[in-house]
């Protein structure tokens, strides 16, 4: 676990915080003993739902540890994409988490905490397709087959990309690669993390330069718009976690 006093963490940030925060956040936290994270739990290697109702992933484990530096513990909401801000900014939670890729226009209704993870848009194709799907304008052809799951930055940026190619919103997230893998679709279009994950689960499939994204991304968690209290938190815990290898360690794990 991170090595700093939880309370002395707290009171130098309070100096930030004071008078701007809103009501909640950091402080009614650890009040209450359980820190509420949203998550969709469909998506490798940051969250991922299992059958008994438990969470495993990258984000659980770096959930886990900031409710531990709080002194609390954490308690996943299961959300969805499509429903993830409204549950959020309705008080759902105290935190989302799970792959959250830093947008404008989630800018526009929450905070989002330092990115941790640098990870843009990728293709994972057929194998044999590789060459052949390089660029954005060669996936933009007639007769091309696009999927993206629907709700989040995959399928707005495929809606901005695609105007040629044929796009189909597929509902599920967790059967989404079979889409590809079946030929029903010739691509997916999501963050280079996922796309080297799925491609050691289906083989057959294969991530396109995921060295060499073809947009720039960044992965940050959701925090509530204006509390500058938890927003400060949450950047020292990131920071202090990297500088001391607890978060590459908790990557290799997830991400190797």
């Amino acid at each position: 676990m991170p090595k700093f006093s939880r309370k002395a963490l707290l009171a130098a940030l309070a100096v930030v915080g004071c008078g701007a925060a809103q009501a909640g956040g950091v402080d009614e936290v650890v009040k209450a003993g359980v820190l509420k994270a949203c998550t969709p739990g469909d998506y490798k290697p940051f969250s991922f739902a299992l059958p008994d109702g438990s969470f495993e992933g990258l984000d659980v484990d770096l959930a886990t540890s900031l409710a531990a530096s709080l002194g609390v513990k954490v308690q996943f909401v299961k959300t969805s994409w499509a429903k993830m801000m409204d549950d959020f900014t309705g008080g759902a939670c105290d935190i989302a988490v799970g792959g959250i890729s830093v947008t404008l226009e989630r800018q526009k209704r929450a905070w989002f905490s330092a990115p941790y993870m640098v990870n843009g848009k990728t293709p994972l194709v057929r194998c044999a397709d590789v060459a052949r799907f390089q660029t954005v304008a060669a996936i933009d052809q007639p007769g091309v087959k696009v999927v993206a799951n629907p709700g989040g930055s995959n399928e707005r940026f495929a809606r901005a990309n695609f105007k040629t190619a044929q796009l189909t919103i597929h509902p599920e997230n967790l059967t989404i690669f079979n889409e590809v893998l079946s030929g029903r679709a010739d691509v997916f279009v999501t963050e280079s993390a996922e796309t080297l994950v799925q491609q050691k689960l289906h083989p057959g499939l294969c991530a396109v330069n995921p060295d060499k994204p073809l947009q720039y991304g960044e992965m940050a968690y959701l925090l509530p718009r204006g509390d500058t209290l938890t927003k400060a938190y949450v950047d020292q815990w990131l920071h202090l976690i990297q500088a001391q290898g607890d978060y590459q360690r908790m990557a290799a794990k997830w991400l190797n």
